[in-house]
């Protein structure tokens, strides 16, 4: 009986240790991935979808070993397909070309992290961002256009990952991250209001201080 009282209190004591482990420590990560882009209004009509991508640096306090509190900073490419803008041509004629415009922003996102499973290598992260446009470019001419769209953006992020250890204090990740805006992007729009939208795959290590 002795025995089996020593082992429990031996297994309870070690469950003690991996929460205490788990409780404060912090996360640095680095990672990038595809991002699918678009705009719409807010009656969800939607433009066609740019392919783009995103790198960044993530960090994540941990609450205890099911919560956390991640922040990241991103390089964040945004914008739309087969957009257009339309210009005279020489003869006093309408031009209008087709082209995708393209909307670099810096990106942070501040999230809540759930971490479940019975190993805790599933997670979940909700809450906001705030965007400050880098700059904006009509593809097809290169034109700049960072004037027309409001130098910030703020919207809802959420998303969905698994990581996997690869080595002591080194995790690999995968996962589906979204956003999805609330303000204008447009600087002077007098119609409805129009929301970037950013659906991304994304991949990264995460190291363990």
């Amino acid at each position: 009986m002795k025995k089996l009282l020593l082992s429990i209190a031996f297994v309870c004591f070690c469950f003690m240790q991996l929460e205490a482990q788990e409780k404060g420590t912090f996360e640095f990560g680095v990672g990038g991935g595809l991002n699918f882009v678009s705009v719409s209004d807010v009656q969800s009509n939607s433009t066609a979808t740019r392919t783009a991508f995103n790198f960044g640096v993530t960090g994540e306090y941990y609450f205890s070993d099911r919560w956390g509190i991640k922040s990241r900073l991103i390089y964040d490419s945004k914008g739309w397909a087969d957009g257009f803008v339309d210009s005279l041509d020489e003869f006093g004629d309408i031009q209008r070309v087709i082209t995708d415009f393209k909307l670099n922003y810096l990106t942070i996102p501040v999230t809540a992290n759930w971490h479940f499973g019975s190993t805790r290598k599933w997670y979940l992260n909700f809450g906001g961002y705030a965007g400050f446009l880098l700059n904006a470019e009509v593809t097809e001419t290169g034109e700049d256009v960072k004037e027309v769209f409001k130098s910030t953006d703020f919207g809802l992020t959420f998303g969905i990952g698994y990581k996997f250890e690869v080595a002591d204090n080194v995790k690999l990740y995968i996962e589906y991250d979204a956003q999805s805006g609330l303000a204008d992007i447009f600087d002077n729009n007098f119609g409805d209001a129009v929301l970037n939208g950013r659906s991304s795959f994304n991949v990264g290590a995460l190291f363990r201080l």
